[in-house]
């Protein structure tokens, strides 16, 4: 500020004000100018009012360092003032400016004001100005080529030309705002948290993306708004005037913006969600929208993962929504619709509680009040409130439910006439609720309704392109309404019928991978169940949709969520080969069982190479197809639920472009020369290879059929009935065992164990002798040679290696049993073990690690007395050739345990080992800090693996939900490339554990001093470090 006949600069600090109200066309006097920096200035500031005083310099001075109040003339009867403090601050040039320290300071300063001047004319002008904004630039853009990033003005210069430039954006004189953004960006680089300009820079760069968004409608931009914007809020106390500006129109376009995104059930898209509900305080006006919003998007997650709390927080969140929304309020409809859908479709499917069946009737009920006859919507609720009616008749059986829920659609159809873009949904649910009361109701109805249902079927069929989406849903109806009639009259045409429309809607291009599978499951059960001829081709459909579905996924735990969506498919792979074997297709049934069994590991080993081999071989194709696995794996999730009628349709659309675009791509690709398998599961040719060293047994428990098949090392495989045994005596079995261990686990070593003796008498004469005898007569299997096991569901738990007759012959010598016989392994499937012999790109020394971790932290077990000794003993068998090293204690961490894993040959690890039987991939081996999981060991690059003993409980015992799947820490490691592993199925003792470890490495490093180190030798070593008398087994 200038004004004495001295020049003195005065600088005047702002304390408080009130009514700053004044024209500013009234004669200057003082200039009150502003920085963009709450810190040091650049320049002198804008200009941002000029104002006549009632007191002179020198009174004004002699206040020294203490406030004061300072008076404006009145304005409109208001007199504005400040709370100020003055000082002189140094000498002024010629031009009144202030003196700089150097040339170049000067030249900044000069600059600075000159832009701000000219800028300031730009504001004020009310015609065209260009060359005025055009100064400003210039004079901004030099500022800043003058103050280098070191340079303490830097982040005002970006600023200041930033804002200059944003402002000839808004008024369409300057088109780039990308450059203006990034202006921003840096500026706020330069500000990090709780430096006192971060939320003015926040400030600047949420309004540069808002501007963009406006243009160009990125949705990048709006979300990153929404995450600053709630950084910043916190910021800026109430009653601030940057808090006016930040909670104000600009917070109020980004809230809504966000809500009108596609619903994105990613962990991410739900980040976002909750950031924009945070801006939405109670009392905000979109708090409702914001609330559904949310709710939306988590119940798609639940769709996809089936974790319930985010279903508990949908209800939740819409019953505020709600509450918010009384009667009268516009939006109360569309939140009862979507509260009623949660409880009634969702939480009602997953539970069961007619409760919640009952009060999302009474929702609908209410929601169709609000949606009165001529509402745009009233059709919606009819066939809502319709649909939940029949779910309630299905549980209850009241006729009156599925008469008004037939009354119900009846009506909506008659609001959709034809040509209307709904019409067929309509007709579809009206074709279910006839078809249902066929099945359930007397026989008054029956062919009034079944024949009703099909015609309504056929009409929609008749008005639909070929590959219109909807059809789908018609050959889905049919095939309801020809088998419901084909079981009350027994007419083979309608079965026919029924399987042809279960092709056609498995088939379906339009549709996406979810939909499809389920209608491929239940073609197989209909197949199964009436002895249709096609159940081969049901079965064969239906892996083949997983697989493309779960190849889409990038992780293991994406492709466990995504399989886990659907309900009892853990049968299916035991299912269809016991459907093969009935067909007498042995060598399908060895490929069925293969690919449905072990699926996560089986798909991501396929997965990984042939990618890479692609990006080889054709970058662009494999650029292409990785792409487009994660843009359909992204659009499944956003789609999955979405209650907005117009947003469904579009989301789903999408996501059935995305996947014909991800199946012509991979039809595209196994059109090139020895791509022709691409991302399809192995053939018996490629799988009889893991026999090359001895036969593969496997055993197949189907609720069909129970048997075994054994994989030669050359020509057709066998199969081998066991027609004396059921699932359900699997079942029992497998409980029986379970408790026999723990019972001779508690008992004197000396004392014989007979519960354990019969049982595995009965495996011996139910399961393993018939195999026995065809091992020997058929094939010729010469005695001590190598077997592998390979149990499926309820054989996973039973310990066949060591079936025993415990008989005894007339020259009292004992009947062989099956390790006196063979030597006997096991394998999770016939992938991993010919994974497990293939031969590393570099050999290496071997090298031998012990991890050790005998005192977990607090609540991760009990303490294991006999580590430190076991460790002690295996350094001292090792050989002295191979590099060894011992981790135990606090060096024992996960961190430590995955270096070694990578770095090392051979590992020995004993520790607590925890299944997780709801979590599989969660299932871990507990390290100091924490857990090494499975999930941990699969995403490790473990080059160099060849053996691994784990002297731990539980390692080879999979998930008991779907056994099938083989998630287990042992075949965690085989799949990580470990060509051998060591487990077991139940606790281990100490002293067991010991005496086995020494027996074990003894055989195995014998002669110690030759230093030999063959993994190969360990099926062997695992049966003779064992006696007769051992209660406890190892895979």
């Amino acid at each position: 500020m200038s004004g004495s006949s001295e020049n003195r600069c005065i600088r005047l600090e702002v304390v408080s004000g009130s009514n700053l109200q004044v024209p500013s066309e009234r004669m200057p006097a003082v200039e009150i100018r502003a920085s963009y920096e709450a810190g040091r200035m650049l320049g002198s500031g804008e200009v941002i009012g000029k104002r006549k005083l009632h007191v002179s310099w020198d009174k004004l001075l002699n206040h020294g360092n203490e406030p004061f109040d300072l008076s404006f003339p009145s304005v409109r009867g208001v007199h504005p003032s400040l709370t100020l403090k003055a000082a002189v601050v140094q000498a002024c040039d010629d031009q009144g400016g202030a003196l700089p320290d150097s040339l170049i300071d000067c030249e900044i300063t000069r600059h600075t004001d000159a832009g701000h001047a000219q800028f300031a004319k730009y504001i004020r002008s009310k015609m065209v100005s260009r060359p005025r904004l055009n100064a400003a630039v210039k004079h901004f853009q030099l500022v800043l080529n003058q103050c280098p990033v070191s340079h303490p003005d830097h982040a005002a210069a970006l600023t200041n030309l930033a804002w200059a430039r944003l402002e000839g954006y808004t008024r369409k004189y300057l088109q780039d705002i990308d450059t203006t953004i990034s202006l921003f960006r840096d500026a706020l680089a330069l500000h990090p948290r709780h430096h006192p300009d971060r939320p003015l820079s926040l400030c600047n760069l949420t309004t540069a993306l808002i501007w963009r968004h406006n243009k160009k409608n990125t949705a990048a931009d709006i979300c990153e708004a929404a995450q600053l914007y709630h950084e910043l809020l916190p910021l800026c106390p109430e009653g601030t005037y940057l808090r006016s500006i930040a909670a104000g129109a600009g917070a109020d376009y980004v809230i809504g913006r966000c809500n009108g995104l596609p619903t994105d059930a990613s962990d991410e898209g739900i980040c976002l969600r909750r950031v924009v509900l945070d801006l939405c305080p109670v009392g905000h006006q979109r708090r409702p929208t914001t609330l559904n919003e949310l709710s939306m998007a988590l119940i798609s997650r639940f769709t996809q993962s089936g974790n319930t709390d985010d279903l508990e927080e949908v209800i939740q969140f819409l019953r505020e929504a709600l509450s918010l929304c009384p009667e009268g309020h516009t939006g109360r409809d569309l939140y009862l619709n979507n509260l009623a859908h949660s409880l009634g479709c969702f939480r009602f499917n997953h539970q069961g509680n007619l409760n919640d069946l009952d009060e999302a009737i009474s929702l609908h009920e209410e929601a169709l009040r609000l949606r009165p006859v001529g509402h745009k919507y009233r059709d919606t609720s009819l066939d809502n409130l319709g649909g939940v009616l029949v779910t309630r008749f299905n549980k209850r059986g009241a006729l009156d439910d599925i008469t008004r829920a037939i009354s119900l659609h009846r009506e909506a159809l008659a609001l959709n006439p034809p040509g209307h873009p709904y019409r067929v949904n309509t007709l579809n649910n009206l074709a279910l609720a006839l078809k249902t009361r066929y099945d359930k109701s007397d026989d008054a109805w029956k062919n009034e309704d079944v024949e009703e249902a099909i015609a309504l079927c056929q009409e929609i069929l008749d008005t639909l392109p070929p590959l219109h989406p909807d059809r789908f849903f018609s050959y889905m109806c049919l095939k309801e309404a020809y088998l419901s009639r084909y079981e009350v009259q027994l007419n083979p045409a309608d079965l026919s019928l029924a399987v042809e429309n279960s092709r056609l809607a498995s088939g379906h291009p339009t549709q996406g991978f979810p939909e499809r599978i389920i209608q491929a499951y239940n073609w197989t059960i209909a197949a199964e169940q009436h002895g249709h001829t096609s159940a081969m081709e049901a079965y064969a459909t239906f892996f083949e949709l997983l697989d493309a579905h779960l190849a889409t996924r990038s992780s293991a735990t994406s492709r466990r969520e995504a399989a886990a969506a659907f309900r009892d498919i853990s049968r299916l792979p035991v299912d269809a080969a016991s459907c093969a074997i009935r067909c007498h297709n042995l060598r399908h049934a060895v490929e069925l069982v293969e690919q449905g069994r072990g699926q996560q590991w089986s798909l991501a080993s396929r997965l990984k190479t042939p990618a890479e081999d692609l990006e080889s071989a054709n970058p662009t194709l494999a650029h292409n197809y990785l792409e487009l696995s994660k843009r359909v794996s992204n659009a499944a999730q956003s789609s999955a639920t979405i209650t907005d009628r117009a947003a469904a349709d579009r989301a789903e659309t999408e996501y059935r472009r995305l996947t014909r675009q991800w199946e012509a791509a991979v039809a595209e690709i196994r059109s090139l020369k020895d791509f022709s398998r691409f991302l399809l599961p192995p053939a018996y040719e490629d799988l009889q290879v893991a026999a090359r060293h001895g036969p593969v047994i496997i055993l197949v428990a189907s609720q069909y059929s129970c048997g075994a098949i054994i994989v030669p090392t050359s020509g057709e495989p066998h199969h081998v009935p066991l027609s004396s045994i059921a699932l359900a005596d699997l079942n029992n079995l497998k409980e029986r065992f379970t408790g026999a261990i723990r019972n001779a686990s508690r008992m004197d070593p000396m004392k014989p164990r007979n519960d354990l003796i019969v049982l595995l008498r009965i495996v011996w004469h139910e399961i393993m002798l018939p195999v026995v005898n065809v091992l020997e007569n058929v094939l010729e299997l010469k005695r001590r040679s190598r077997i592998w096991l390979c149990p499926t569901a309820a054989f996973t738990s039973i310990p066949l290696h060591a079936a025993n007759p415990f008989l005894t012959k007339a020259d009292r010598s004992k009947e062989p049993c099956l390790e006196d016989l063979y030597i006997c392994s096991y394998t999770p499937t016939l992938s991993a073990l010919v994974r497990s012999r293939q031969t590393m790109k570099k050999r290496v020394d071997p090298s031998f690690v012990a991890i050790g971790q005998g005192q977990p932290g607090a609540g991760k077990g009990k303490a294991l007395l006999a580590v430190d000794s076991e460790l002690e003993l295996v350094h001292e068998l090792v050989p002295a050739t191979a590099s060894h090293t011992t981790i135990s204690g606090d060096a024992a961490t996960r961190a430590g345990a995955l270096e070694a894993l990578e770095l090392n040959t051979w590992v020995h690890l004993a520790c607590h080992g925890k299944q997780d039987p709801a979590q599989p991939y969660h299932s871990h081996f507990v390290m100091r800090d924490e857990h090494l999981t499975l999930l941990d060991i699969m995403g490790e690059d473990i080059p160099h693996a060849e053996f691994a003993f784990l002297s731990t409980c539980h390692t080879a015992v999979g998930d008991k939900e779907t056994p099938d799947e083989v998630v287990h820490l042992a075949a965690g490691l085989q799949f990580s490339g470990f060509k051998s592993v060591v487990g077991t199925l139940w606790e281990v003792d100490d002293s067991v554990a010991k005496h086995v470890v020494e027996a074990f490495y003894k055989y195995m490093f014998h002669p110690k001093e030759e230093g030999v180190m063959d993994c190969t030798k360990a099926g062997l070593g695992t049966q003779l470090c064992y006696t007769r008398r051992e209660d406890k087994s190892t895979a």
